[in-house]
């Protein structure tokens, strides 16, 4: 069974930058959609981003839209979030998962069966 295990996580200042990374041991990000979600104290979990590179598409949440960026490396092993222009609402924890949704329901949390355990965010004012 594929396995998903995110780093890069810190404690950061508003207006940073910070790169978090999604590491599996199998080349799965080829086929596979690789979403982002996150939860914040209280919150329930919520969709951040997503791609699934064998059928183009791409989608953001409107919160971090223009800030964050999903992008890949060439051995399809890594995927990663790049997160600019950071702010004290977008502390959580960050976790990856992989599926195979349609863009349709690329937001959806059960659309993704394998997880990460989550990698910590936290933005100081």
């Amino acid at each position: 069974q594929v396995q998903l295990a995110e780093s890069g996580g810190g404690l950061v200042q508003a207006g940073d930058s910070l790169r978090l990374s999604c590491a599996t041991s199998e080349p799965t990000f080829g086929e596979y959609a690789v979403a982002w979600f996150r939860q914040a104290p209280g919150k329930e979990r919520e969709f951040v981003a997503a791609r699934r590179w064998s059928t183009g598409w791409s989608v953001y949440a409107d919160s971090v839209k223009g800030r964050f960026t999903i992008s890949r490396d060439n051995a399809r092993t890594t995927v990663f979030l790049q997160m600019n222009s950071l702010k004290p609402e977008d502390t959580a924890i960050y976790y990856c998962a992989t599926g195979r949704p349609p863009l349709s329901a690329a937001r959806t949390i059960g659309s993704y069966r394998t997880w990460g355990q989550g990698t910590q965010v936290t933005v100081s004012s």
